[in-house]
């Protein structure tokens, strides 16, 4: 079995003892109720593991003692960054949990005309906060040493304008016969698009493509907002990442 993987903030090196943060010692006294002496792995983002011995478990904090360091090895070859325009309920959950495990770089936020979601202030800031530790909690289980940045909120108009540091920029819409196979291989990384669950009007198709966005199919049926990114991510790690030779 697997030893437990936990994400901790704190500077990692061989050696060091470190005290974990509280949700990750709670997530190790609490709920996994380990004990001293017994083994983990820790990883800040960093792009390693460091193999770790519980030291202390006690109600004020947390240990573990740092064994060494490991280069990981499922780290992504492809860079990826998800615009994805926020649902209600654990949809957005989902679509967090799901990237991250399919290896994206940054989760963009967005809002638009049909987005039925209004955040702001306090409440913003705390969705953030939220999709952060869902990206967390997947890395952990996943395996990967990174953890994908989610991004402040942004409004279409201002991504775009973030997004040409990507060569290859797509934007999926199903009234389309440009299929991601004919498609050439992205050599600074994939910008990609999912809109909300009434889809992006054609004015905001229109302003994708003029800032250099494809419009892409996945097939003959339309994807729901939380299905759409993780059909599309599998399609690109494919097409050109993770599971080329």
């Amino acid at each position: 079995m697997r030893n437990p993987r936990i994400h901790t903030s704190a500077p990692l090196q061989a050696g060091q003892t470190v005290i974990l943060d509280d949700n990750a010692a709670h997530h190790v006294g609490k709920v996994l109720r380990m004990q001293p002496g017994q083994p983990l792995e820790l990883f800040n983002g960093d792009g390693s593991n460091y193999p770790a011995e519980l030291n202390e478990v006690g109600k004020k904090q947390v240990t573990a003692r740092v064994l060494r360091e490991e280069p990981s090895t499922c780290e992504h070859r492809l860079r990826i960054v998800l615009g994805q325009v926020i649902s209600k309920g654990d949809r957005m959950d989902y679509a967090v949990q799901k990237s991250t495990e399919l290896g994206v770089d940054t989760i963009v936020p967005l809002t638009s005309e049909r987005c039925d979601v209004r955040l702001k202030g306090d409440r913003e800031d705390k969705r953030i906060r939220h999709w952060q530790q869902v990206a967390i909690s997947a890395a952990e289980q996943c395996g990967r040493a990174t953890v994908p940045v989610i991004a402040p909120l942004a409004s279409l108009g201002d991504w775009f304008g973030q997004s040409h540091s990507c060569d290859l920029r797509l934007v999926l819409h199903h009234r389309t016969e440009q299929a991601l196979d004919q498609l050439p291989p992205p050599a600074k990384g994939i910008a990609l698009l999912v809109g909300p669950e009434g889809g992006l009007t054609p004015a905001e198709i229109a302003m994708a493509q003029e800032h250099g966005f494809r419009p892409t199919a996945l097939g003959p049926r339309v994807l729901r907002t939380e299905t759409a990114p993780v059909a599309a991510l599998t399609l690109c790690q494919w097409l050109w990442g993770d599971f080329r030779e």
